[in-house]
């Protein structure tokens, strides 16, 4: 065998080896996803023959839930949600109907379909499920410390996320997020992010995060309860906005680093924070809300017009290695 021969099939010894390697880190991953599965359905009980101890099948269950959250769903909406077999799907509707579980309502828009909703013997029997599913969800979620809790439905999220609409070629999987109050860590968390992403973004160097760990460190060291706030917003467990109100004097509240991050953006959620501010502004007893910002953060300078605030001076000066347009605003209360 030639030297040109040998290396030849030691290539192809190499490519086959490759392939097999492959293969196997594939099936792997593939026995991990399935071993999941099983997991989860025992963990749901989703394999027993009526579903949380009611007379209803999985399948039956998540039907009735489509109807009575849906809004007047019809049976073309629920099998699009759920994805299910329109034979199956009419036969446990004509089964509902027969049970009086459900009530139908010819469409105004299209004679052929009708809108269902829960009769009152529906709803009366639908009830101490949808409670049971609380409950045992509850539960769940009660075994855990706050920092496991948030890893699950972080996790949750992201598999939702992958495997979701925009995976199949349909919508992408809505984006939520929830306003909390901090928790040990978010403060240092307002000051790392704002430094990173004004450096990202604006290029403002160093001193632009000793101003917001000062900022940071007055509000937490002066804090009144029964005047202040800080809002944290989380979205699949992880920190996605902040904004805080601090006590000016008696009668003004000023707002403190409102901060979105970009994966949370395009959800209304600066308008959100925002809002908050001035309704704890006013529940207080505030008179006037005032604010310091800069003529660049023009997605900001937008959310506070619209909520009412008017600008009331500009100064020119340069700061955190760039020039920059400083702008004060008022809302009268």
């Amino acid at each position: 065998m030639t030297v040109r021969n040998r290396q030849s099939r030691a290539a192809e010894d190499r490519t086959a080896d490759d392939h097999i390697a492959n293969d196997r880190m594939a099936n792997d991953r593939v026995a991990e996803v399935r071993r999941f599965n099983r997991f989860y359905t025992r963990q749901l009980g989703v394999l027993r023959k009526t579903y949380l101890s009611s007379p209803y099948s999985l399948g039956e269950a998540r039907v009735l839930y489509e109807i009575a959250n849906g809004g007047a769903p019809t049976a073309s909406d629920i099998g699009r949600a759920l994805d299910l077999d329109a034979g199956y799907l009419s036969r446990t509707l004509r089964n509902f109907e027969k049970r009086g579980l459900i009530e139908r309502k010819a469409s105004a828009s299209d004679a052929r379909q009708s809108h269902l909703a829960l009769s009152p013997r529906g709803r009366k029997s639908f009830a101490p499920l949808d409670r049971r599913s609380q409950r045992d969800t509850a539960a769940m979620l009660a075994r855990l410390k706050p920092a496991d809790e948030a890893r699950l439905i972080a996790a949750m999220n992201t598999i939702e996320e992958l495997l979701g609409g925009g995976a199949q070629g349909g919508p992408p999987a809505e984006r939520r997020y929830i306003l909390r109050a901090p928790k040990p860590g978010d403060f240092g968390w307002i000051v790392r992010r704002h430094a990173e992403l004004y450096a990202e973004e604006y290029g403002w160097i160093a001193p632009f995060e000793g101003v917001c760990a000062q900022i940071v460190a007055d509000f937490v060291n002066k804090f009144d309860r029964k005047r202040e706030r800080c809002w944290i917003a989380e979205m699949n467990g992880e920190n996605v906005g902040s904004i805080m109100l601090a006590k000016e004097t008696a009668s003004v509240a000023r707002v403190r680093l409102l901060l979105v991050d970009p994966k949370a953006r395009g959800l209304g959620l600066g308008a959100r924070l925002t809002d908050e501010c001035i309704r704890f502004a006013r529940r207080a007893g505030y008179k006037k809300m005032t604010l310091w910002t800069h003529s660049v953060l023009t997605a900001a300078r937008h959310i506070y017009q619209k909520a009412g605030f008017k600008l009331t001076r500009t100064e020119r000066h340069r700061s955190w290695g760039r020039p920059v347009v400083s702008e004060h605003w008022d809302l009268e209360l």
